[in-house]
């Protein structure tokens, strides 16, 4: 069944640390491939807890948009519980090339229980099974990042974190938009708003926006209101992603 499970959807240091709301990443199956999209703290533990029956054994593929700990910090026990603890060695890891480097996310062990690693390269392609996963240009985050789209039955793109700038949309056109909003309000940090968000789904239209990575100042106003009035303001299926909510696709 393609599906998108949301282990979590903190965004943010405070809703993170605090575990206010969960941080495990989303878990995506799409043209019978399973990918795990940053796989932040309790990546594991809510594979392993979630309704949705989620195998980590049979995870196909890690993709890491950035080097942040909310993002990677379950990276090398993801890596573990895809190769079962290395005795099965197989799986890809795409990340980013500073992920990799003198202080790498990536354990040396953990790297020799992978069958590839792939480096992300701006505006590139790759095939995985009957998957294409397409990168965008390099976004405008403190560490090097990258958003992705993976194009199967249905295309499902995710723009993660990254300063708000206005040839975002170009690379994030498909059926369901996944996009990380840590703000209410516009702010000098290099997250997006809602307003900014509100922007680029006006601009690409998706089937559904889904949005998540929900800083305090977004969970304080109840995020679930907010998506059902850019859905009457837009006339686009916007959701507001829970902890553990299961989408089909």
């Amino acid at each position: 069944m393609d599906r998108i499970v949301f282990l979590g959807t903190a965004g943010a240091r405070i809703a993170v640390f605090k575990q206010i709301r969960a941080s495990g990443g989303i878990w995506l199956e799409l043209n019978d491939t399973r990918i795990l999209i940053d796989p932040g703290p309790g990546s594991l533990i809510k594979c392993c807890a979630s309704r949705a029956k989620l195998d980590p054994l049979k995870i196909d593929a890690i993709y890491l948009s950035h080097r942040h700990l909310d993002h990677c910090a379950d990276m090398n026990v993801m890596v573990e519980a895809m190769t079962g603890g290395g005795f099965n060695k197989r799986g890809i890891v795409f990340l980013p090339a500073d992920a990799l480097g003198e202080d790498s996310v990536l354990w040396k062990h953990a790297r020799s229980y992978i069958e590839k690693i792939v480096i992300l390269r701006e505006n590139e392609t790759y095939t995985l099974n009957k998957l294409k996963i397409h990168i965008s240009r390099r976004l405008v985050h403190s560490v090097e990042t990258y958003g992705v789209r993976f194009e199967g039955d249905k295309t499902v793109a995710y723009i993660p974190d990254t300063k708000f700038f206005p040839t975002l949309y170009e690379n994030f056109k498909g059926d369901i938009l996944i996009i990380n909003v840590v703000r209410k309000e516009r702010s000098e940090y290099d997250h997006l708003s809602l307003e900014e968000a509100k922007e680029v789904i006006k601009t690409i239209k998706p089937e559904t926006a889904i949005l998540t990575h929900f800083g305090m100042t977004m969970i304080r106003a109840k995020p679930w209101i907010l998506a059902e009035k850019l859905k009457e303001e837009l006339g686009v299926d916007v959701i507001a992603a829970r902890d553990g909510m299961e989408f089909a696709l």
